[in-house]
């Protein structure tokens, strides 16, 4: 596909997710579910393209879910700006054991230290069930996507294949919260 024609997509997809957020959450809970949105399509994008996920990107999905706990709803204040900030650091000193872990049993990397800061971000932004959901549906749909293109292109699986895992990860981080803002 074309750079204008992705060009479209991505617009359409940014409208989409702006909507979206709005029609769930009217008002400033809506905004930022907006502008998490627009960080998690760009984040997704980035790492499909250059198998990165950039730290201004996350640093900023990061801050606003720190800003949304301590000024948005009945829980707003410090203490929900720590629990935020706790739950990122719950999610990430397992993501980082498992990185090391494998870098250590199979000698190079499984997981790269953007999908762990990404992962904090699901932290910062989700309750607890939420989040494992969050990573079983990105990594099931990674490797989901990953089988589909191998098949489709007639090509063997590989245990050592690079998959952008922020790609997935990303829109499912906004999928949670949409999720749970329209049931929780």
């Amino acid at each position: 596909m074309g750079k204008p024609g992705r060009q479209v997509i991505l617009s359409f997809a940014l409208l989409a997710v702006t909507g979206s957020s709005l029609l769930a959450a009217p008002g400033p809970q809506g905004l930022f579910g907006a502008f998490l949105g627009g960080l998690m399509l760009a984040i997704a994008v980035v790492d499909a393209d250059r198998y990165i996920i950039p730290n201004e990107l996350t640093g900023a999905a990061l801050a606003l879910a720190l800003f949304r706990a301590g000024a948005i709803g009945p829980e707003a204040g410090w203490r929900a700006v720590l629990w935020a900030a706790l739950q990122a650091i719950a999610v990430t000193i397992p993501l980082l054991a498992l990185m090391a872990g494998y870098r250590r049993w199979r000698g190079r990397d499984g997981l790269g230290l953007g999908d762990v800061k990404l992962a904090a971000v699901a932290g910062a932004w989700l309750g607890p069930v939420t989040i494992f959901a969050v990573i079983e549906l990105a990594a099931l749909s990674a490797l989901g996507a990953y089988a589909v293109n191998a098949y489709l292109r007639k090509r063997p699986l590989r245990a050592s294949a690079f998959l952008p895992f922020g790609l997935f990860l990303a829109p499912a981080i906004w999928i949670g919260w949409l999720v749970e803002t329209l049931w929780i």
